[in-house]
């Protein structure tokens, strides 16, 4: 007879969560909610975890000794409030496995914005990915295969050859502002302020009637001047947690196996678990 189950309180109650909950119990994990934390080996908290730090000290003060919680985009407030409850916290969204997978529904959900939003096809249109990080190349590609005309901005000179090589246009970002003219779409991949006034002001006024659009994929506070976009009257969107958005299923099942290889990484799961 096999080892008995390790129990998993998965906690709340978002579309993700519930998938990852399911993911979990599809693999014959024993799941709970939080009113039987107590019960639990580990806590699956929700991502990003940033919620206030008196309810999560509250619900993790609950944990039975020795219990493993495990988050997503952990803000320091939320790893005192565990701290302050004796509870280890990990943080999973630190894992290259997940941000990468995450680079899938991030991008699939990115060109639903572009669908909805643009006037024109995709196909023979010129898109400006700002980035080459996991989610600009996941973008770029797709995009690419799609019939998009792509140019990629990016700092790396080893960023842009990639590319290139995989079948998009590359200029380094000193060359935005001359380059935005001739582009009435701009993805924005970079947490750092790029979209400028400047270069809003000049984006698509050699790109034809389409007015310009702008879809900013970085985290908070995003990489766009929204308050000159509005000014200018350009549509600039902050499209921040597409995977949970646009492909829950997908993306809790990225968290359960995620959560899983850390488990087994760290001896608290073994390969007959």
């Amino acid at each position: 007879m096999g080892a008995m189950k390790k129990i998993f309180a998965v906690i709340g109650e978002d579309a993700r969560q519930q998938a990852a909950a399911g993911y979990l119990r599809g693999r014959g994990y024993p799941v709970v909610t939080a009113n039987e934390v107590y019960r639990a080996d580990f806590i699956l908290l929700p991502m990003p975890l940033d919620a206030d730090k008196a309810g999560l000290a509250r619900l993790l003060r609950a944990a039975k000794p020795g219990a493993l919680a495990l988050g997503g985009m952990v803000s320091p407030e939320a790893q005192a409030a565990a701290e302050a409850a004796g509870v280890a916290l990990l943080d999973y969204f630190k894992r290259e496995e997940l941000a990468l997978r995450n680079a899938i529904p991030t991008a699939e959900g990115c060109i639903g914005l572009l669908l909805q939003h643009r006037r024109r096809t995709l196909w023979g249109s010129g898109v400006l990915v700002l980035g080459y990080g996991r989610i600009g190349r996941a973008l770029a590609m797709r995009l690419t295969a799609l019939g998009a005309q792509v140019t990629v901005a990016a700092r790396a000179a080893a960023q842009r050859a990639e590319a290139e090589s995989e079948g998009a246009a590359a200029i380094g970002m000193e060359k935005l502002p001359a380059a935005a003219p001739g582009f009435d779409t701009l993805v924005n991949t970079i947490p750092a302020p790029v979209v400028t006034a400047g270069v809003l002001r000049g984006l698509g006024k050699n790109a034809g009637e389409a007015p310009p659009l702008v879809i900013d994929l970085a985290s908070r506070p995003g990489g766009t001047d929204f308050d000159a976009a509005r000014t200018l009257g350009i549509t600039a969107l902050h499209a921040l947690s597409l995977p949970a958005r646009c492909a829950p299923v997908t993306a809790g099942a990225f968290v359960g196996q995620t959560v899983l290889a850390i488990l087994h990484e760290r001896g608290d799961l073994y390969d007959d678990e």
